[in-house]
């Protein structure tokens, strides 16, 4: 099966989020599963630098689109090439003009969005359609499949693109809160004509939703967990959506995501000072000791450290973290933070560091060598999340005996059972979960934590279970394919 693979990161070449670990690893899963799968990526200057430009480029051309396509100098053209680390094939969207700026992918350097970010993802959206309806005469895909507000529009322009038959597509929510929302007139400028924007299109309160538009148009949804993709029905989580949701309940499916772990293991890890397994975990005692040294704590080999890699948000629920530090330290925890975000949380954690020098450490940025460390070296990673899609770092985290402390929403209740009394009998607790959002609950589970901690066979015995839970991305990708299947068209009668 051929599968057109629409996104706009790629770890280890760009990342901000989850998305780029996905768009790594899902692709590279289903390859192995012997499908032919293509990335459609921006040419960000840290995308392109990791590729290798092989084959002529194509020029975009065809009816509808976006009105920028015509105007742009130097025209906008999709170049074919292969990633150097894996040789995998993939188009670039060649748009200089709209991908080679300062900043990141989505905001500028001052963090403002772009102003022009619907003319931006709009062209993608509309090259990945352009694709999927034949524009390169040598590669057909049967399936394509689109990430995130940033490709919405994709199904929408495929829908539009004529009445000959067309490869069907799938939506991938990864989190409904981002929608991409744009002032209604911005559709005219899109190519979109006044026929989609209505309740039952793309419109969404007066704005043109790219979010709405992929679900609305593609045939079958996804989501990157089981949990979620039933939470996204509900008002509580549906972000003013769950309408859609429930309508397309039937086209809507939750496939959780996996770990790649010739990334994320602590056996074989180049970016952490000391490997370790499970049956050897002094190593992981070392990693603890550096990492108190990195982060300026006291040298106590009987503190609990916690840990959190992390964008700083009331999302990621760290606005509850400065009510419970004080206890936490109070116990003999220590708390080291990575991540950028919310000022006033920056504000507010800077401030605990203050009161407790020696036990809280920060670092307001984010670089991939230290989130390994801080998952490396901690004994308990803090992702208290209001909603949670999937999480991945506290899957990480299990795979490195670093016990999650998780808010049970999404991703992280279907991952995570609590080291419960029930569940230490029978062996398989994997970290603390705490049900009702607000640090009260909160404090409850860190309290669970420092008494598993004074049963040391127990805690062992917890991590030992977390390090042989196995979240592959294979079996996520034999799910996409099954699904990809039944989207097919029957073949014709012989």
């Amino acid at each position: 099966m051929k599968v057109l693979f629409a996104c706009t990161e790629l770890y280890p070449l760009l990342k901000t989020g989850g998305l780029a670990d996905v768009a790594t690893a899902l692709p590279t899963a289903l390859h192995t599963e012997g499908h032919d799968v293509r990335r459609l990526l921006p040419a960000f200057a840290a995308l392109q630098a990791g590729v290798e430009i092989d084959g002529p480029a194509l020029t975009l051309t065809g009816p509808g689109g976006p009105a920028l396509l015509g105007k742009l100098q130097p025209a906008p053209r999709l170049l074919l090439g292969r990633l150097i680390a894996t040789n995998e094939q993939l188009y670039l969207l060649d748009a200089p003009a709209l991908f080679h700026r300062p900043g990141g992918p989505y905001l500028d350097p001052d963090g403002r969005e772009w102003a022009d970010n619907a003319e931006r993802f709009a062209l993608l959206s509309w090259a990945a359609a352009w694709l999927a309806a034949g524009g390169d005469p040598a590669w057909q895909p049967d399936v394509l499949h689109a990430h995130d507000w940033h490709t919405g529009l994709a199904p929408l322009y495929l829908a539009l693109s004529g009445d000959q038959p067309r490869p069907p597509t799938v939506f991938t929510v990864h989190n409904l809160a981002y929608q991409g929302l744009f002032p209604l007139q911005t559709a005219q400028r899109l190519g979109l004509p006044p026929s989609v924007l209505q309740i039952t299109g793309a419109e969404f309160h007066g704005q043109l939703s790219f979010m709405k538009a992929g679900l609305q148009y593609a045939q079958a949804i996804t989501t990157v967990s089981p949990r979620y993709a039933v939470e996204i029905t509900t008002p509580e989580q549906g972000c003013g959506l769950d309408g859609v949701l429930r309508e397309r309940q039937g086209q809507l499916h939750g496939i959780l995501n996996g770990v790649d772990y010739a990334v994320w293991n602590p056996a074989t890890d180049p970016r952490i000072e000391h490997r370790y397994d499970a049956s050897h975990l002094e190593g992981k005692a070392r990693n603890k000791s550096a990492l108190q040294q990195q982060f300026g704590l006291r040298a106590r080999s009987d503190a609990l450290v916690f840990g959190v890699v992390s964008r700083l948000s009331e999302q990621k629920g760290l606005h509850l973290l400065p009510e419970v530090l004080d206890e936490l330290v109070q116990r003999g925890g220590q708390l080291v933070v990575q991540g950028t975000g919310d000022p006033s949380l920056v504000e507010a954690l800077q401030q605990a560091a203050d009161r407790h020098p020696g036990q809280v450490g920060l670092h307001f940025v984010y670089d991939e060598p230290t989130a390994h460390r801080i998952i490396a070296g901690s004994d308990v990673l803090l992702v208290p999340s209001r909603y949670e899609p999937c999480g991945l770092t506290q899957l990480y985290a299990m795979g490195y005996g670093t016990l999650p402390l998780v808010h049970a929403v999404g991703g992280l209740a279907d991952t995570v059972t609590d080291a419960s009394l029930e569940y230490l009998d029978d062996g398989s607790a994997s970290g603390f979960v705490f049900h009702g959002f607000n640090s009260a609950a909160m404090a409850q589970a860190v309290r669970r934590a420092f008494a598993l901690q004074r049963r040391p066979a127990d805690w062992t015995a917890v991590q030992r279970n977390a390090m042989a839970l196995r979240f592959d991305w294979q079996h996520a990708a034999q799910a996409y394919a099954t699904l990809f299947t039944t989207l097919m068209p029957p073949a014709p009668a012989t």
